[in-house]
C-alpha cells in the first residue's frame, strides 16, 4: 500500500521512490545476471567535467589550494631510513563553501535539482555532507532536510555530530534527528515521498562525479608545482564517494599510473548500529564501520545502486588508530599553522607513516581537508571519551582497544599505517554478491561485472565463486 510506513514497505518503494525523486529510473542501467552498466549511470549527471567546474565555482566551490606540509615532511623524515620521506601535500579542501569537500557533491546535485524544478533537497547523514547540502541550498535558493543519526537511545549526541547538527540549522536546513538504529534510509526516503524533494544522496550519481573536479585538480596542480604527477594520493575512506570520485577526477587527467590509497580509523569491535555502543567511538567518520562494510558490498545505500565503487579504483588500504588521527591533528595546528577537522587528518595521519617508506623525491599528497570548530576539535571529543568511561593514555597505539582506552603515540615514530588485506576484502565483495543476489550459477557477463567491480582477474573470481558453490556457465 502507497502509504504504508513500516521499514520494510518504504525500502520494497526504494526504486519508485528514488525515480521520481530524481527522475532517473535505475532500472535501465540493469544487465542481466547480478550485473549492472556502471558507467552508463555515471553518464546521468549530464555535466561534462568542466561544466561541473564552472557550476561549483559558480558556488564558492573549488580551485582550493595544493599546500606542501614542508614541517610535517622534516618530522617523517626523521624517522625514516636515509633517502625516505616524500614529500607531504595537501588539497585544502577546507577552503570550500561549507569548509569541506562535501560541497564539490553537493553543489552539482542543488544545481541538477533546482534546474529539474525541485522545490527542496534532502539527505540523510550525520557528517560534513549535511551542512554542504544545506549550504547549497541557501545559496541557491532550495529548501533543504538533513537526516542525521545522532543520538543514542538517551538522546545522547556526541560533540562532532551534534556541531555538525547546529551548522546545518544555521544554514536554514530542517534537520531531523534519529537515535542509532536502521531507519536513517528508510526515515530518507518516506521524506522524500512525502515532500516530492530532489534527492540528494551521498550514493547518486551526482554526488561522486562532483568529486572527480578534486581528483582533476589535484593533478593539474601537481604538474604546475612539481613538474609531474603525485606518486600517491591518500583518500579517507567511509561511504567511498570519496576515493572513488577523487580516482576517477584523476583517470581522466590522465594520471593513471597515480597509486590511490584509502585510509580509515581502526574502530575493530564496536558496531556502528549499537545503541551500546554508539558513543564510544571517539570518531563519527572516516572509520572502519563505515568504510569496511561499504567497501565490500556497496548497494547497502539509499539508492537502488550505490555510485560510489571503491573495489573498482582503491589499490590498497591502510587503518590507523584514534590516539594517532588526534596527535596528528595537533601536530599539523603546531607545525603547520593549519587548524583542521578530523577527518581530513586520518589520511593525513597515514600519509605521515606512508611518507617514510618512500623516496623522498616523491609527492605523496592528501586529497581533504575539513574545516574545525567547537565540537569538532579534539578536546571536545576526548572529554566526551572520558566521560563515557574510555582511557586516555599515552603509550603504543597498538594497544588501543577502541571502545576502552584511546591511545596517543609517545613519540612520532608510534605513528603506523597497517595494511589492509585487500584480497580479504575481495572476497568478501564476491561472498556478498553471492548471498545478496542468490546466486547458484554465474554467466560469463557476471563473472565480467565482478572482475570490474573488484579489479581482479578472471582466475581470482572463477575461484571464489567455484569454493562457494556457484556453477560457472
Amino acid at each position: 500500500m502507497k502509504n504504508d510506513k513500516t521499514y520494510e514497505a518504504i525500502m520494497a518503494r526504494k526504486n519508485e521512490i528514488i525515480k521520481n525523486a530524481m527522475q532517473i529510473d535505475y532500472t535501465k542501467f540493469e544487465l542481466p545476471g547480478i550485473g549492472f552498466d556502471y558507467e552508463a549511470m555515471m553518464r546521468e549527471v549530464g555535466y561534462s567535467l568542466e561544466e561541473m567546474r564552472e557550476i561549483q565555482l559558480a558556488h564558492g566551490v573549488g580551485n582550493t589550494p595544493l599546500i606542501e606540509l614542508r614541517n610535517l615532511t622534516a618530522l617523517a623524515r626523521k624517522y625514516a631510513p636515509k633517502g625516505k620521506g616524500a614529500r607531504i601535500v595537501v588539497k585544502d579542501e577546507a577552503a570550500n563553501a561549507s569548509g569541506s569537500f562535501k560541497a564539490r557533491r553537493a553543489a552539482v546535485a542543488v544545481y541538477h535539482a533546482k534546474k529539474l524544478g525541485y522545490k527542496g533537497v534532502i539527505a540523510a547523514t550525520s557528517g560534513n555532507y549535511g551542512a554542504a547540502v544545506a549550504s547549497q541550498a541557501a545559496m541557491q535558493g532550495l529548501k533543504c532536510i538533513v537526516v542525521q543519526e545522532c543520538y543514542d537511545n538517551n538522546k545522547v549526541g556526541q560533540p562532532e555530530i551534534l556541531e555538525k547538527q547546529r551548522v546545518c540549522e544555521a544554514y536554514g536546513a530542517e534537520v531531523v534527528q534519529l537515535s542509532v538504529g536502521p531507519e536513517l534510509f528508510s526515515t530518507h526516503l518516506s521524506l522524500l515521498e512525502e515532500t516530492g524533494y530532489f534527492n540528494a544522496s551521498l550514493y547518486t550519481p551526482f554526488g561522486i562525479a562532483g568529486v572527480e573536479t578534486l581528483g582533476y585538480e589535484l593533478a593539474e596542480q601537481c604538474r604546475e608545482k612539481f613538474g609531474k604527477d603525485p606518486e600517491a594520493v591518500v583518500c579517507t575512506n567511509a561511504g567511498g564517494g570519496n576515493l572513488t570520485g577523487t580516482a576517477r577526477g584523476l583517470i581522466k587527467a590522465g594520471a593513471e599510473n597515480t597509486r590511490v590509497i584509502g585510509a580509515c580509523i581502526d574502530l575493530k569491535g564496536l558496531h556502528m548500529a549499537s545503541e551500546q555502543d554508539f558513543n564510544r567511538k571517539s570518531c563519527t567518520t572516516g572509520h572502519t564501520g563505515f568504510s569496511l562494510p561499504f567497501t565490500t558490498w556497496p548497494d547497502r545505500s539509499d539508492c537502488p545502486r550505490n555510485a560510489a565503487r571503491v573495489l573498482r579504483y582503491m589499490d590498497e588500504m591502510v587503518t590507523i588508530k584514534q590516539g594517532e588521527l588526534f596527535y596528528m591533528t595537533q601536530a599539523l595546528a603546531i607545525l603547520e599553522g593549519y587548524e583542521r577537522g578530523p577527518a581530513g587528518n586520518t589520511s593525513l595521519t597515514a600519509a605521515f607513516a606512508l611518507a617514510q617508506q618512500m623516496d623522498e623525491d616523491a609527492i605523496l599528497v592528501v586529497q581533504e581537508t575539513e574545516y574545525t570548530s567547537a565540537g569538532k576539535h579534539p578536546m571536545p571529543q576526548l572529554t566526551f571519551a572520558k566521560k563515557n568511561g574510555v582511557q586516555v593514555l599515552f603509550g603504543d597505539p597498538e594497544d588501543e582497544i577502541p571502545g576502552k582506552n584511546l591511545v596517543f603515540p609517545k613519540d612520532p615514530s608510534f605513528i603506523k599505517a597497517r595494511q589492509y588485506d585487500m584480497t580479504h576484502a575481495r572476497k568478501s565483495y564476491i561472498k556478498n554478491c553471492v548471498k545478496n543476489c542468490g546466486m547458484t550459477s554465474a554467466t560469463e557477463e557476471d563473472v565480467s561485472f565482478i572482475m570490474d567491480e573488484i579489479k581482479s582477474d578472471k582466475e581470482f573470481v572463477l575461484s571464489e565463486l567455484e569454493a562457494k558453490g556457484v556453477k560457472v556457465q
